[in-house]
This record gives structure tokens, sequence and C-alpha cells, in this order.
């Protein structure tokens, strides 16, 4: 079997202090040994894919690579790799992201089912159920930050982590467009706006947030406190309007971003255009929503 080696010197020490921690807090020596070679074939391939750093990560890349080891010949036995093999892969991968969040760091969704062949699949919201949040939305000051949230990760179809960082002086009116200046692999992209994200944007903006700012914070979403605004508590208003809006099923801040990609295919717009819109290297990382754009009203 021929050894897996990778070249970022960031993966290379998390891949030691990983398989320390595990040793520290008493794992089961199989466990501290498998683990750290699993976690090692997953740099591999993101390095494989220019991904070189674990910020930012998806529930999308994580599906990716679990599609990538579907397809994986059984370097030992041949085949393919058995669903129990597959895994011990995401128990690594839901050890790694345990362990960087317990150490200060922004871990990573893990949550796909192993049953029988792994497919690419995506969860969106229906244009209907996008209405019903955006109708649980309060007339308060926290209900006009909830406007711009949902205009922000479905409207403009941001990232979790791009949302939470964003300035207020990312958000120009006079050209409508909003700035993301820490988009995944630190690449940079304008995203416009119009309408009545523009609206939600600008009513938040000027009326709500102000009444939120304390001091010279300069994030875009703030809190109650004056302070940025974290992704769990975004998360949390996000559950809050399904509740309220009676969407009984799993849906995330990334899913409105993969909601609004399938809703723009359906609505005529090019997939080379959604690319730019959603900040994509490569086309075919867009074309998967084209299998489920029309099955949707």
């Amino acid at each position: 079997m021929h050894e897996i080696r990778i070249q970022s010197e960031e993966f290379k020490v998390l891949e030691n202090s990983f398989r320390e921690w595990l040793e520290m807090l008493n794992f089961e020596r199989s466990t501290v040994r498998y683990a750290p070679v699993k976690v090692r074939e997953f740099f591999y391939w993101l390095e494989r894919h220019k991904i070189l750093s674990v910020n930012n990560l998806t529930i999308g890349t994580i599906s990716d690579y679990f599609y990538y080891l579907s397809l994986r010949e059984n370097r030992v036995k041949g085949g393919r790799l058995s669903r129990n093999y597959l895994r011990t892969h995401l128990t690594a991968l839901r050890k790694l992201s345990r362990y960087l969040r317990e150490n200060g760091q922004e871990g990573f969704e893990t949550d796909i089912a192993i049953t029988g062949t792994i497919r690419k699949s995506i969860n969106v919201f229906t244009k209907s159920e996008i209405k019903a949040l955006y109708r649980s939305c309060e007339g308060d000051l926290l209900g006009v930050r909830d406007k711009a949230m949902l205009g922000v990760y479905y409207g403009c179809g941001l990232r979790r982590s791009e949302g939470v960082s964003l300035d207020q002086e990312d958000i120009n009116f006079e050209k409508g467009l909003l700035y993301v200046r820490k988009g995944k692999n630190y690449k940079q992209r304008f995203v416009p706006f119009t309408g009545s994200v523009r609206e939600d944007l600008y009513n938040y903006l000027y009326f709500a947030r102000p009444m939120l700012a304390k001091g010279n914070e300069q994030a875009f979403f703030l809190s109650q406190r004056g302070n940025r605004l974290c992704e769990e508590a975004m998360v949390e208003r996000l559950k809050a309007l399904k509740e309220k809006a009676l969407i009984d099923r799993p849906g995330s801040l990334h899913t409105l971003r993969h909601s609004i990609a399938t809703h723009l295919l359906q609505s005529g717009l090019s997939p080379e255009k959604i690319k730019h819109f959603l900040g994509h290297s490569s086309l075919e990382t867009t074309q998967i929503y084209t299998h489920i754009a029309y099955e949707q009203e």
C-alpha cells in the first residue's frame, strides 16, 4: 500500500496535533493510529482540489469527498470501498471537527449518511418555504436584522463565514454591490443585489443597526450587545424562523445558498453566471444543482 504524502505545512502540523489530542484524551489505540491516517487522505484530497486550509469547509465539500471515496478503488482488495470503511472515514472527520472546535478553530459540518452508494445530495428550501421564512420575520430590530440575514445568505448566496465576516462598508448601495472580502480560498468577489434584498439591507443598516451599535464595531451584523454576530447566533435565528414558518426538515444557512442557486437555475440564469455569483472556482461545482432545478415548484 503506497504512503500518502501531503505538502501543506498547515496540514502536517494539524495531523500531528490531532494525533496528540487523541492520545491525550485516551481514545482507543486503534483510533489514535488510524484516524490521523484517514485525516491525511482527506488533506491529500483537499490539496488536489486546491483547498489548502480547513477554514470555511462546507457540508458540500465533505459530500464531494465521500462521493470520491465511494468511487475510489480499494487499494488492498480491489473493488469499491465498503460502507464500514466509509463510516470509519466519517468518524475520523467528525473527531477532527470536534478537535478544531475544542481548540478555538472553526469546525465543519459532517452530517451525511453512509447508506449504499454515496450520491451528491443537496438540501434546498422551496420558493414557498423561502416566502414563509420572510413572513416569519418580526417588525422589531431583530426581525429587521433577520430579513437582512436572509438577504445576505439567500438573496446574495453567501457562504456562512462570508456573511459573518461582512463589515458595514462592504455594502455599496450606490452600485448595488456587496463586497466579499474573505471568500473561500481567500478569493474576493462582488455580488449584485437589487429589489427587496436592497431594501432589506438598507433598512437594517440605516434603521436597525444604529440601534444595536455600541462603540466603533464595524461588523455588518451586530448582536444585541453591539458585537459582531457569531455564526451560532445566526443559526439559532434561522432555526426560530423555520419553526415559525412550520418548516419541519433540515435546513441551514448554507441551505439558503443552495436554494438561491437552484432557484436562479429555474429562472433561466446560465450556470456560468451563477458560478460567478456564488464564487465557485469551477463550473463543475455549479452544475451539481442542475439535477434538482426543476423538481420544485
